[in-house]
């Protein structure tokens, strides 16, 4: 009998890992690349088709393998998010040749990843942000993922416009002052305050915002009492929050519930701030016990459970998961 294969892939909006494992858990290669997300491309779900057709071919040829040689894959992808996207994605996936898959959004991978139950919520806060959550019976539900009129306040996009509102009202709108205004200045360049607009403007419409250091900017002058800097970081908890409350309480829970922060902005923060202020805001909406863990391997690895699940027909057992997670994090020490 053929050796065959199994794929994880978690495409995000900025960048997207694809791992490949044998059947019975052992490593094969990983991809690490750009995004494949539909929403990233200007051409939409041909981009993303172009994309990830290249790409798991890709990674297949390198090995010696063909798209035949996969068993079962699974997808987390951003833009996952309504059935219609779905639908068109796993269009795709079957146009390249993958017979047996499940895909989803994004948020359903940290779960699969992060509880060895597989049993949980995921509240990723990296370039977007999303909340995802899989109860005791099996029931899945995704809460936001297509923009602020899901409450999808949160992520280093959102974030990084919020720090050039903030510093735009405090020099044009009357808002509060902001220490933050100087080093947004000098970040972008702008060269006065009346240029301010335009060179904000062409930074965020061209996608070209220096998200990592807009947060470092941010995050260091809440933590120094910032008043502008601490509303952004309220609000954008308080968001979270919701969105996570909203999860638990829709989906049957019982009295405990593990939650796995997934995402750059949540993994990388250097101030606890958000976080402290996130516990708090889910503890006045709901009366559970939230255990909450940072995904320690990258969200991918949950699509090689969820994958290894489908090819075998049953839960992956103790001994194959922590041998898949033991590789996935030796391979990164490498890196």
């Amino acid at each position: 009998m053929a050796r065959k294969y199994v794929i994880g892939v978690d495409g995000g909006n900025s960048k997207t890992d694809y791992f490949l494992f044998d059947r019975d858990g052992g490593y094969v290669d990983h991809w690490h690349t750009g995004t494949c997300s539909h929403e990233q491309f200007t051409d939409g779900f041909a981009g993303a088709s172009r994309e990830m057709t290249a790409k798991l071919n890709g990674i297949m040829k390198r090995n010696g393998l063909s798209i035949a040689d996969v068993e079962a894959a699974a997808f987390g992808l951003a833009g996952a998010d309504l059935p219609s996207q779905k639908e068109r994605l796993g269009q795709i996936v079957e146009q390249i040749g993958i017979r047996r898959y499940a895909l989803d959004n994004d948020s359903f991978l940290g779960i699969k990843a992060g509880c060895e139950s597989g049993v949980g919520v995921c509240s990723i806060n990296g370039s977007g942000t999303v909340t995802g959550g899989i109860s005791p019976s099996g029931r899945r539900l995704q809460v936001g993922g297509v923009g602020e009129l899901s409450g999808d306040e949160a992520g280093g996009f959102y974030l990084g416009r919020r720090v050039l509102r903030a510093v735009y009202d405090a020099w044009f709108r009357m808002g509060p002052k902001t220490e933050m205004t100087e080093p947004v200045m000098r970040l972008l360049g702008i060269p006065s305050p009346e240029r301010y607009l335009e060179f904000a403007a062409e930074r965020t419409y061209s996608r070209t915002l220096p998200n990592t250091e807009l947060m470092r900017i941010l995050f260091g002058a809440a933590d120094r009492g910032d008043e502008a800097a601490a509303a952004i970081i309220g609000h954008t908890a308080k968001q979270l929050a919701q969105s996570t409350a909203g999860c638990i309480n829709g989906l049957d829970f019982g009295d405990e519930v593990d939650v796995i922060l997934a995402g750059s902005v949540w993994l990388k923060a250097e101030s606890p701030l958000l976080f402290d202020r996130y516990r708090e805001e889910v503890a006045k909406l709901i009366d559970r016990d939230c255990r909450y863990r940072q995904l320690e391997v990258p969200p991918a690895t949950g699509g090689v459970l969820w994958a290894l699940e489908l090819a075998w027909g049953r839960p992956v057992d103790s001994a194959t998961r922590t041998q898949v997670i033991a590789s996935v994090k030796e391979q990164l020490a490498k890196r």
